[in-house]
């Protein structure tokens, strides 16, 4: 009895650690995307100032592509009023290609056309827009830090310039809701 007792526990152990292992990693083209789903909370600033904020990452469409949705609080300065960036993105693989692309929109009317590239590590992910001699380039980095935090970077090449690249905003980010890595939510950040 009792030996028949622990082969069922080594059995359901066994079954639970392999669908952790499966709900931790994204399925396809998203694997390389799985430190990034979830919920998260960020602090940074640049040159839109000092913000706070919290973006998320999931697959969606019966995992045919990846939606990221964001925003960011600004606090009032002596040169503005406080507000509110929002912003979309899908993520999707390139019809008849190998490649991935991104399409971003937010509550400013932007809206730019990404290719998306991971790294071979899996430990980051690079957008990067088309620049032209009209428009500007723009560059959002996210880089893993560790198994819930990481670091992005967005910035921006003037036009003409495609790799005169200058960060515009630099902010770190720590997981506030279950995905690729622990399933403890953050504490809630310090809105003194």
């Amino acid at each position: 009895m009792i030996a028949m007792t622990r082969t069922a526990f080594v059995w359901i152990l066994t079954g639970a650690l392999a669908f952790a292992q499966q709900t931790a990693t994204a399925p396809g083209p998203w694997a390389p995307f799985s430190f990034l789903l979830g919920e998260w909370i960020g602090e940074g600033g640049g040159g839109p100032g000092q913000g706070s904020g919290s973006f998320s990452f999931a697959v969606d469409l019966q995992e045919k592509i990846l939606v990221r949705k964001n925003r960011a609080e600004y606090p009032a300065t002596k040169e503005r009023p406080a507000y509110s960036h929002s912003d979309l993105m899908i993520i999707y693989p390139q019809p008849g290609g190998n490649r991935l692309r991104g399409i971003y929109f937010d509550n400013e009317g932007h809206v730019i056309d990404y290719a998306v590239e991971p790294s071979q590590d899996r430990n980051s992910v690079q957008f990067r827009s088309e620049a032209s001699a009209s428009n500007p380039g723009f560059r959002l980095t996210y880089k893993r830090t560790g198994p819930d935090t990481l670091a992005l970077t967005f910035e921006i090449a003037p036009p003409g310039k495609p790799d005169g690249f200058a960060t515009y905003i630099e902010a770190t980010a720590r997981r506030a809701g279950p995905a690729g890595g622990s399933t403890s939510p953050a504490p809630a950040p310090d809105r003194r």
